[in-house]
This record gives structure tokens, C-alpha cells and sequence, in this order.
């Protein structure tokens, strides 16, 4: 998944295949197949970027992303707009870290630990 072959989707289609990748990603991490989160990782990272690099910053796109129902995709598309909507995707981590939700819960509360430190 090349910027190439990406830049040729709509944003639409980015953010649906954003969260596509995340609930995969979360099987892998059910699986404990860390080969699998890793590439996936890569990938949702590209489309992050994708996004971002389109007029306006697109990455504002995911924050419906908020709402859906697998965890992993809630936590991804926080991490990936904490540059466009800050406050939200923070609030965002909060509920999912104050949601006991293992192991999106872990990363949530690490990731605002960082946010914390600077």
C-alpha cells in the first residue's frame, strides 16, 4: 500500500478502508500475531499520511471513527487526529482508557501519558 496506489481513493474510501485495517488489527492482536499488527500498523500509518497531505488535512475525516463500534478503530483514529481536533481525540482517549477496555485501554492511557510529559 504505496502513497501512489492511495492517492488514487477518495477520503471516503481512506477512512473506510482506516477502519477496515484497525479491525483486523485488533484480530491480530486478539491472535497475538505481532508480524500482522506491525504491517498493519504500517498501513494505517500511510493512510494517515495520506490523508493528511490532501488540501485541508483530511485527517479531520476519522473523527466519525470515534464512534464506532470496535475499540481498535476508536483508539486509531484518536491517535491519528490528535493534530486536527486535539480536544476531542483527547476526550477520546480518555473514555477509552476510563473504559477498562484491554488492551486499547493500555494504549490510550500510555498515549496521554506522552501527551502529559510533553
Amino acid at each position: 500500500m504505496r502513497g501512489a496506489a492511495l492517492s488514487k481513493n477518495t477520503t471516503e474510501t481512506l477512512v473506510q478502508l482506516f477502519a477496515e485495517l484497525a479491525v483486523e488489527q485488533d484480530r491480530a492482536l486478539l491472535l497475538r500475531t505481532i508480524s500482522t499488527v506491525n504491517k498493519i500498523y504500517d498501513k494505517l500509518e500511510a493512510i494517515e499520511s495520506e490523508l493528511k497531505s490532501r488540501p485541508g488535512d483530511q485527517r479531520s475525516a476519522l473523527l466519525p471513527l470515534f464512534n464506532h463500534k470496535n475499540m481498535q478503530v476508536r483508539v486509531k483514529a484518536a491517535m491519528a487526529t490528535l493534530a486536527v481536533a486535539p480536544a476531542a481525540a483527547r476526550a477520546q482517549l480518555e473514555a477509552i482508557r476510563a473504559s477498562g477496555w484491554q488492551p486499547q485501554a493500555l494504549e490510550a492511557g500510555m498515549s496521554l501519558g506522552v501527551l502529559d510529559d510533553g
